[in-house]
């Protein structure tokens, strides 16, 4: 296998035809460096004017949910992604970098990269000086909040850890009560993990691996302090993972690959879902283009202004496309911004005053103990988190906490999380006439539950096996155990229920939907992507059948 095939699926899994003719048209927009994917000769395009009967902007979870099953329906979509496509080799070989050894493939658009793990002894030893570059990774800063999404054909899939999980049903019933959850677990989350690839690790493997060494290390901790743990599963494939540890394939997981992309092993969006949306021929995923505004068509469609660039950022073009039904899945940032934009600018001055509402980081809260020297982590670890310490039953503390790795290559004695808190605090999102931006209003005083479960949790870990935290990681002169100011999780501002109907339908106006996290009311209380795949499965059918059939839209 050389480095340039590791967009190629998984040899082991299933292909169908369709899947099959989408990887074949995104091999060939990576070998050509075209800005333009499709699978048939005379798909939709994103010309200056045109038509098209179903855009979606975005190709994350929910957006390639919207797009598979248009197109399923031979409904003709566009997909316009602000990122690139993540499908040809740089200098060296490979897509992505590495975490330690990043260069400009890692950012979007910043000249020095702004990793979570900031320092190592305060020191700044892990950020690097880059070149201006549409990068997969980005940092969007808010005054109290920054926010890590993906940027790419793939969106977050292209940079998560890959952590399938699903809600416990009693709290999903609790933050969408109005949701058959009969049907979304006995229906649509089995759907979404059928199409997402996901798998479970092989138990025995992980207990014998080297590369999880850390985990059992934190397994063994909470075990002390009364506290179970759960396997993970995961869209990385563990089959590949185990072929990596022997020498048989070119590695990813194994080494430091995930949060500026994995060159190999990963079921990224842009093998499952989007493959087979642009095998069915109707859809085509236009790259570097920007929806900048939308606004109301005199036919009572949606005129939406777009920007072409490349990918240093120079302006090509400026479109307007016009369209029937518009899908919104440019994750709860995006999607909220554009509606806000939209409302205040008075180019959709009827959205309602839920638009904004609800927004949350999924009670994002990371920290990291130092161990005994009895207790070394491992000089090896998959980046792949695998094992999660669930107290989510804890009355007053829940907490979810993925155990993390933190793979430098060198023996650290650290223990890493990432903890999902219940924190009920909740942000607004504002529009700023003078910037053109949103803005959140989110104050460091609103992550005070959130720290509170995570210190509650993490002091009795400490405290029955008489470690400590660790106040150098979180950034160059910061003394601090918990790092409450950045969250992976965005969730909420266009809430199901209050700012659109049942299914993502925006109140008032015909033809325009919301099909992200956007949708979810800031919290879930794991990783989201497998809910917000699920519930786009769940809303998007009910769409085509009674919206978009009803309407009878050329196809």
């Amino acid at each position: 296998m050389t480095r340039a095939s590791h967009r190629l699926p998984l040899l082991h899994r299933p292909l169908s035809r369709r899947r099959f003719l989408g990887l074949a048209a995104l091999g060939a927009a990576g070998l050509s460096g075209a800005t333009t994917i499709a699978a048939a000769p005379r798909a939709a395009a994103a010309t200056d004017g045109s038509y098209v009967p179903a855009v979606v902007v975005g190709t994350g979870y929910g957006a390639s949910v919207a797009a598979l099953r248009l197109g399923e329906a031979g409904v003709t979509t566009l997909m316009l992604e602000m990122g690139q496509l993540w499908n040809r080799p740089g200098p060296d070989g490979r897509i992505f970098n590495s975490m330690l050894a990043p260069d400009k493939r890692s950012s979007w658009f910043r000249t020095r990269t702004e990793a979570p793990l900031g320092s190592v002894l305060w020191l700044d030893v892990i950020n690097r000086d880059i070149e201006r570059y549409a990068g997969v990774l980005d940092r969007v800063e808010y005054p109290g909040m920054s926010v890590y999404v993906g940027r790419g054909v793939g969106g977050g899939s292209l940079v998560n850890g890959g952590m399938a999980v699903r809600p416990r049903r009693a709290y999903f019933e609790e933050i969408l009560p109005q949701v058959d959850a009969d049907a979304m677990y006995g229906t649509y989350f089995p759907r979404a993990d059928a199409m997402l690839g996901v798998n479970h690790i092989d138990p025995d493997w992980f207990q014998e691996s080297e590369w999880y060494r850390f985990a059992r290390v934190s397994r063994e901790h909470a075990a002390r302090t009364g506290l179970r743990t759960a396997y993970v599963p995961n869209v990385y494939d563990f089959g590949y993972m185990r072929r990596e540890a022997t020498g048989e394939v070119p590695r990813s997981a194994l080494a430091t690959e995930v949060i500026y992309g994995n060159n190999h092993g990963k079921r990224s969006l842009d093998r499952t879902y989007l493959a087979a949306a642009l095998g069915t021929g109707k859809v085509t995923i236009e790259t570097l283009h920007t929806v900048r505004a939308i606004g109301r068509g005199p036919d009572g469609g949606y005129v939406l202004t777009v920007e072409q660039a490349d990918a240093y950022g120079t302006l090509i073009a400026r479109k307007e496309i016009t369209c029937r039904h518009l899908f919104l899945g440019a994750g709860s940032l995006g999607t909220t911004e554009l509606l806000l934009r939209a409302r205040d600018t008075g180019a959709l001055p009827d959205l309602g005053p839920e638009i904004g509402q609800g927004w949350g980081p999924n009670g994002n809260i990371m920290t990291a103990r130092g161990n005994h020297l009895w207790d070394p982590t491992g000089l090896h670890q998959s980046s792949i988190p695998a094992l999660g310490i669930d107290d989510w039953d804890n009355r007053d503390n829940p907490v979810f906490a993925e155990i993390a790795p933190m793979p430098a290559g060198i023996e650290t004695w650290v223990s890493l999380y990432l903890a999902i808190t219940k924190n009920p605090e909740r942000g607004t999102f504002v529009y700023d006439r003078t910037t053109d931006r949103a803005v959140l209003r989110w104050t460091r005083e609103q992550n005070t539950p959130a720290v509170a479960a995570a210190r509650s949790l993490f002091d009795r870990i400490n405290k029955a096996t008489g470690t400590g935290y660790r106040y150098d990681l979180f950034g160059p002169l910061k003394a601090k155990a918990f790092a409450d100011d950045f969250c992976y999780h965005p969730l909420g501002g266009c809430v199901l229920g209050k700012a659109t109907d049942l299914y993502g339908r925006v109140l008032g106006h015909p033809g325009l939907y919301v099909t992200d996290g956007a949708l979810i009311p800031g919290s879930v209380g794991v990783n989201p992507f497998v809910t917000i795949t699920a519930l786009a499965e769940r809303n998007v059918e009910r769409v085509i059948g009674e919206d978009v059939a009803a309407h009878g839209v050329s196809k």
